[in-house]
């Protein structure tokens, strides 16, 4: 199975301490967002976790435990974004991230790692030509040390809406003239340009509209073949294998504009506050009346059969 740590938080860069503790204690509580007196246990022994999965804007923190973490299989997204602190309050500065990128890189391996340049917006700085000088600035830098990159326009949630009213996303036709850019800087780049959730249309200007963490994707990370179960896409048009999040919401402390994960800034610094290194619970810890089921866990990983090896060994 794949554990998942990036849909509702970025766990590696606000607390990669409590998640090297869980992997020493080897199990995780995770509270349903939308029912949170319902916890499931999820054991994180490396015999069913067969990828453990990061999406982070800054992966820095948490290099100083890579060793630690090779117990596991992994896949990584990294977000690089061209955007300044008026969005991205605490996202760090764009040099320190691609220097991190290209440590991990390193260490776990141009397979293993795609860059995300989203959500694509536009206003009056951001213009279409603007995100193509951008982009293509950012994927000469990481030429080599990653082969994918991932894509996605903004979508116009009511909080976003709230949080940054002078944002939109690009129309159809700055969306095409976006895409067929970026699929050209990309093979001089030697990067496959993938859309996420953004239907197939893009597929014609050379967009993979595949899934950009598909089970294909994930097996090339992790170098196996999976036969996980069958399953309902989380999100309409996604075909990715997103596995189960460890993460909570309104936990971010980014504090990006455009997030979906955060609702309220003042609810986030407040469940932040509560985070404990040493609690198995990412916020908080067990309170009355939780109930807690464990996981029912098993390896994806396609295995030779004795039989399979002994025809192998005669053939």
């Amino acid at each position: 199975m794949i554990i998942n740590t990036g849909c509702r938080t970025d766990i590696p860069a606000f607390y990669s301490k409590w998640l090297m503790n869980r992997i020493k204690e080897g199990y995780v509580m995770v509270r349903n967002p939308y029912n949170p007196s319902q916890v499931t246990k999820y054991s994180l022994s490396p015999d069913v976790v067969d990828c453990l999965a990061f999406c982070t804007k800054n992966p820095e923190p948490i290099l100083k435990y890579l060793d630690e973490l090779d117990i596991y299989r992994q896949f990584w997204f990294v977000t690089i974004t061209p955007y300044g602190k008026d969005i991205e309050p605490n996202v760090p500065e764009k040099e320190k991230v691609i220097e991190s990128f290209k440590k991990l890189s390193k260490h776990v391996g141009v397979n293993s790692i795609f860059w995300r340049y989203d959500p694509i917006f536009i206003n009056d700085e951001f213009t279409v030509s603007k995100h193509i000088e951008c982009f293509e600035k950012f994927a000469k830098e990481l030429k080599g040390y990653t082969r994918d990159c991932t894509i996605s326009f903004l979508d116009l949630y009511q909080k976003v809406k709230r949080n940054a009213p002078d944002i939109k996303p690009p129309s159809k036709e700055e969306q095409i003239e976006i895409a067929k850019t970026f699929v050209k800087i990309g093979k001089e780049n030697d990067m496959v340009i993938h859309g996420c959730c953004e239907g197939v249309f893009l597929s014609e200007y050379g967009v993979d509209c595949k899934g950009c963490m598909s089970q294909e994707i994930v097996e090339k990370s992790v170098r196996t073949k999976l036969k996980p179960p069958k399953r309902k896409n989380i999100r309409e048009g996604c075909n990715c294998l997103m596995g189960n999040d460890i993460g909570a919401y309104d936990s971010c402390g980014h504090f990006c504009k455009y997030c979906y994960a955060n609702s309220n800034k003042e609810l986030v610094k407040q469940n932040m506050k509560r985070h404990i290194e040493t609690s198995p619970f990412l916020i908080g810890k067990e309170e009355p009346g939780d109930n807690i089921t464990e996981a029912k866990q098993k390896s994806w990983i396609i295995r030779r059969t004795t039989k399979f090896l002994i025809e192998r060994r005669i053939m």
